[in-house]
């Protein structure tokens, strides 16, 4: 503020000495009045379009505080005319972007919040009604009207648990117990863990993995329900007689863990979005988190994760993690 009282009154000086030069009223030999009333002409000239630009700048500024009004009032979506000085374009389009962004934001927001809203409803219906039955004596206290309540309360827990874990992976706080991880091992426990799951579903599992394939850096905890979580899902959507496999292979610094699949793949306008949050198949029985939980916990290792499917031949989902030095 400032600056510009200054500016204006350098320009009022000089504006007045020009003025009074060119009327004769200080003394100068009449080749220099002249001159003062050519650069007057041009003085004036610059000040009727310095005072354009000036208005037109401080439209497109009050445009500006008026958009940031609406924003802080929710109006998220609010945008700007790109116009003016290139300064202030540039501005107004970094503007745009913003509340783009912003309302893009929200918008997921209030879909998470109602997709939450769902999964919570479906458990909690289960152990009120089954409370309430068995407080009005409907149904006996016994294991078998008790457990829909536990099994809804474990659903209730996980969910709170993927909660959690994606809160903390958006703030970047994903608590990462790193440690140098046998590949070999990390595969051959989690698929003993899913032995009898498999042998259930009658499906086939099996391990590729190099006798030489490096350790990698990685929180095995956190790895192992990555693992978990893929084939769990790879279990569930192939038929008897498939097969699971699961393989490493060194690229560069990193090692690629595979989980393949030979069930019955992912509908090709369902690929795009798998790894987003509360996505998941028709009657699949999961809240749709897991791949979500999953793309989470291997971006917090510095490494990605992708897949290829094909309906009615398997899906392969890959993943990279880097090797420990």
């Amino acid at each position: 503020m400032v600056a510009a009282f200054l500016l204006i009154a350098v320009v009022l000086t000089v504006g007045v000495v020009l003025v009074g030069t060119a009327a004769g009223l200080i003394a100068a030999p009449l080749g220099v009045r002249i001159l003062a009333i050519a650069a007057l002409i041009l003085f004036l000239f610059l000040v009727a379009r310095g005072g354009r630009r000036f208005r037109r700048l401080a439209i497109n500024v009050s445009e500006l505080v008026d958009a940031a009004g609406r924003i802080e009032a929710g109006d998220y979506g609010v945008q700007v005319a790109e116009r003016g000085p290139r300064e202030v374009r540039s501005f107004a389009r970094a503007f745009n972007a913003m509340s783009a962004r912003l309302a893009a934001t929200d918008r997921h927001r209030r879909a998470f919040v109602a997709d939450l809203a769902h999964e919570f409803r479906t458990p909690l219906a289960i152990i009120r009604g089954q409370a309430e039955g068995i407080g009005d004596g409907v149904y006996p206290a016994d294991g078998a009207h008790l457990a829909p309540i536990l099994d809804a309360t474990e659903s209730l827990e996980r969910l709170v648990e993927a909660l959690q874990t994606m809160t903390l992976a958006d703030v970047g706080s994903l608590g990462l117990r790193r440690e140098a991880v046998d590949v070999s091992v990390l595969v051959s426990s989690s698929l003993s863990a899913f032995q009898s799951m498999a042998d259930a579903a009658h499906v086939k599992l099996a391990a590729e993995i190099g006798p030489d394939t490096p350790a990698i850096d990685a929180d095995p905890a956190r790895i192992r329900g990555v693992l978990a979580n893929l084939l769990s899902n790879a279990i569930r959507h192939t038929p008897a007689g498939g097969i699971i496999t699961v393989s490493a292979r060194r690229a560069a610094d990193t090692i690629t863990i595979a989980v393949r699949d030979t069930g019955q793949g992912i509908p090709e306008e369902l690929r795009p979005r798998v790894f987003e949050r509360f996505v998941k198949a028709p009657g699949s029985p999961g809240a749709g988190l897991g791949l979500a939980i999953a793309k989470d916990i291997v971006v917090a290792h510095g490494g990605t994760i992708d897949l290829t499917s094909e309906v009615g031949k398997g899906t392969e989902v890959r993943f990279t993690l880097p090797i420990a030095h």
